[in-house]
């Protein structure tokens, strides 16, 4: 070997070996820019992560307090006022009207003369019934005494007594057909119609009036079977009238059908109320609500607080700055009030409006707690 080639074939050796070095290093420089690539995408999400649990605001809600006080357990369903008896007055005589002595609206007590026809000659004819009578009379005097002497047969003294008998009846006939005259006011009342005026001649049965009584008034409320058992006679009832501004009467159960209708499954309930004021009126629009069970000194918290889910209700305490969500136990409902029975104490704080966002364990602000309010008045301040 020649020496030119010796050095050649050192300076190709060293050129490898530079190179192989470089790759070494290349490779090196790279998996360090990865490692700290990733470290950076770790520090990252950790940044990230830490900054979204930092920005999740607390829920504004209101809170509350259950209220202890009595609550009804109560039969709700809506029926018509009437009147419990309502009379049509008509003529029983024929005539002209001569004199009217009410209008509509009058209060009158049974017996009461409402009109009165001519009766002249209903007059005439009693009159007349009534001589004959007197002079019937007379002659059955004279006969007994010719009966008594023995100058009188049996069968003409019994003709001339049963003769005297017929007038009589005759006569008490007569009488009432005058009195009929007098148009009278069959129960006490109102008279809540007139058909008639001065002047008029009305043949027999024409309507005169008609009198309603308003004491007392009635309600029949027909109420589903399933329901029988808890009603009865004597329970108390409201009334509330949307005609007088939803003004509440007080009423009661008169009496309960004893038997169910077998085409509606239902059975008629008989409500009366009294009404001194006379604000009531038949034909109003009644919505009833019977009470048959009463709770006393009950727990009891706004229905819209509950929450209703998988057939269980719920509400949300609120214990300082985080909710949770707990099962409760219901009982009685009433005029948007519902009894708790169990699973809430009387001093907890319970969440009143804004559980529609929250989860258990949410974290809540209370918007009318009288520390956040003057907390929010002293940093505008």
């Amino acid at each position: 070997m020649k020496p030119w080639q010796k050095w050649h074939g050192l300076i190709a050796i060293v050129i490898l070996f530079a190179a192989c070095q470089q790759s070494d290093d290349a490779g090196e420089a790279s998996d360090g820019e990865n490692k700290t690539n990733d470290d950076a995408e770790e520090v990252s999400e950790d940044t990230s992560t830490d900054a979204d649990e930092e920005e999740t605001p607390a829920i504004p809600v209101e809170t509350s307090t259950a209220t202890r006080g009595d609550i009804a357990a109560s039969y709700s369903g809506t029926a018509a006022i009437e009147a419990l008896q309502d009379a049509l007055v008509v003529a029983k005589v024929g005539g002209e009207v001569r004199e009217l002595l009410v209008e509509e609206g009058d209060t009158v007590t049974a017996g009461k003369i409402l009109a009165r026809l001519d009766g002249d000659r209903l007059r005439l004819e009693q009159r007349q019934t009534e001589a004959n009578l007197r002079k019937l009379e007379r002659e059955y005097q004279r006969n007994v005494d010719l009966k008594q002497r023995g100058l009188l047969s049996d069968g003409d003294f019994d003709k001339i007594q049963f003769e005297m008998e017929a007038l009589g009846a005759s006569n008490d006939l007569a009488k009432l057909q005058l009195s009929y005259a007098s148009i009278r006011a069959p129960i006490d009342g109102v008279i809540s119609q007139r058909f008639i005026n001065i002047g008029n001649t009305v043949e027999i049965d024409a309507q005169l009036f008609q009198v309603t009584s308003l004491e007392p008034l009635v309600s029949y409320l027909h109420v589903p079977e399933r329901e029988y058992r808890k009603l009865q006679a004597g329970q108390n009832v409201t009334m509330a009238i949307d005609a007088l501004g939803g003004a509440i009467f007080a009423a009661t159960v008169a009496r309960i059908s004893p038997v169910v209708d077998s085409e509606t499954g239902t059975f008629k309930t008989t409500i009366e109320v009294f009404d001194d004021s006379r604000r009531l009126k038949p034909g109003m629009f009644a919505r009833i609500g019977i009470v048959y069970d009463l709770h006393s000194n009950v727990l009891q918290v706004p229905r819209g607080a509950l929450i209703d889910e998988a057939g269980s209700t719920s509400i949300f305490v609120v214990d300082g700055d985080i909710a949770s969500r707990r099962t409760v136990t219901t009982g009685f409902s009433n005029d948007g009030q519902i009894e708790i029975t169990d699973g809430l104490g009387d001093a907890e704080k319970f969440v009143l409006i804004g559980q529609s966002g929250l989860r258990d364990g949410s974290k809540v602000v209370v918007i009318n707690d009288e520390n956040v309010a003057t907390g929010t008045a002293s940093a505008n301040d």
